[in-house]
């Protein structure tokens, strides 16, 4: 099944596209994490066009060749859901069954609060569904005190940037290798300092070759893709966290009557630690459908179990 690149203008911005299956067919629309793009479902567009799904992958704000506004506020969660419906009206679709990874998981379980009625179904991957029960960076700031937490990193404008721009295929290669299954070694015994570390500074050993999942022209796909838009815009998901927390608290979960599903890699260290929290959090959710985790799969579950993730999600699709 041949895969359609294009450029959408939707809510404001233009967005990059890949696109396959039939436009008259039930939707799945794919949102990718940081760092990635659209690129990170390549081994899932054409297998669930070929299933029977109109398929839309964005490469979402601030991301590889679509639109990258230079004013933070430009990524919060209203813009970044609102981008993923406007596609569905752009489509001519009425609901979608939204699978979102890492980040983009985080923005699916949001769209399905804001957007009830958009949102056929909602898949996680990666990061469980997390109301967050104050400001997640007065979370972090009581968790991690002293301690080097990226997210807190990330919050100041500047200094993420300048460390990951300054090398973008270094700082591809360092994280899609660092957070992978094969890299996994639990959670470490102790933390450098916030003072003087930087995020890179997170991965320790990382191979010159490249992970068995990931062929150099893939590599090459994501560096071309974050030389052109820079880390600004995927950088500054992060730096709303807290207002889109102030958003979301009022919002009750019991508005999100739609089935849900979550798929994991066991060697994924957002959380590999603590696998109890994969239920416990998703089991707020009204219609849980349950979880798949995949043994052995790290951080980048799509990427690194193509296979297995195609099979578990095919699998919840099908139920609908």
């Amino acid at each position: 099944m041949s895969t359609r690149q294009v450029t959408v203008s939707v809510n404001g911005v233009d967005l990059q596209v890949t696109e396959a299956g039939d436009p008259s067919a039930p939707c799945v629309v794919l949102c990718h994490g940081f760092p990635e793009s659209a690129h990170s479902w390549r081994h899932q567009v054409p297998f669930l066009a070929e299933a029977g799904y109109h398929v839309i992958a964005p490469d979402q704000r601030g991301y590889a060749f679509s639109s990258a506004p230079r004013d933070v506020e430009a990524y919060g969660i209203r813009q970044l859901t609102g981008d993923i419906v406007a596609l569905l009206d752009h489509y001519g679709h009425e609901t979608a069954t939204f699978v979102g990874h890492d980040w983009g998981a985080l923005v699916v379980w949001d769209a399905a609060r804001l957007h009830p009625n958009r949102v056929n179904a909602v898949v996680g991957v990666s990061v469980p569904f997390t109301p967050w029960p104050a400001k997640p960076t007065d979370l972090f700031k009581a968790m991690w005190g002293d301690r080097f937490f990226y997210i807190l990193y990330f919050q100041p404008v500047g200094p993420a940037e300048r460390e990951l721009d300054a090398d973008v295929r270094r700082s591809m290669h360092t994280i899609l290798w660092g957070a992978s299954g094969e890299m996994y070694k639990g959670i470490p015994s102790e933390f450098p300092p916030m003072e003087g570390t930087g995020f890179l500074d997170m991965f320790k050993d990382v191979p010159e070759h490249l992970p068995f999942w990931l062929t150099a022209d893939d590599l090459d796909t994501y560096v071309k893709q974050y030389a052109n838009s820079g880390f600004f815009g995927p950088v500054s998901w992060y730096r709303n966290l807290d207002a889109n927390y102030e958003i979301m608290k009022d919002i009750p979960v019991s508005v999100m009557t739609m089935p849900a599903f979550f798929i994991g890699g066991e060697k994924d260290g957002v959380i590999a630690a603590r696998p109890e929290m994969v239920d416990a959090s998703n089991g707020l959710l009204p219609n849980y459908k349950g979880k798949a985790m995949i043994p052995g799969a790290g951080h980048w579950t799509q990427q690194e179990a193509p296979a297995e993730f195609n099979a578990a999600l095919l699998g919840f699709l099908r139920t609908l």
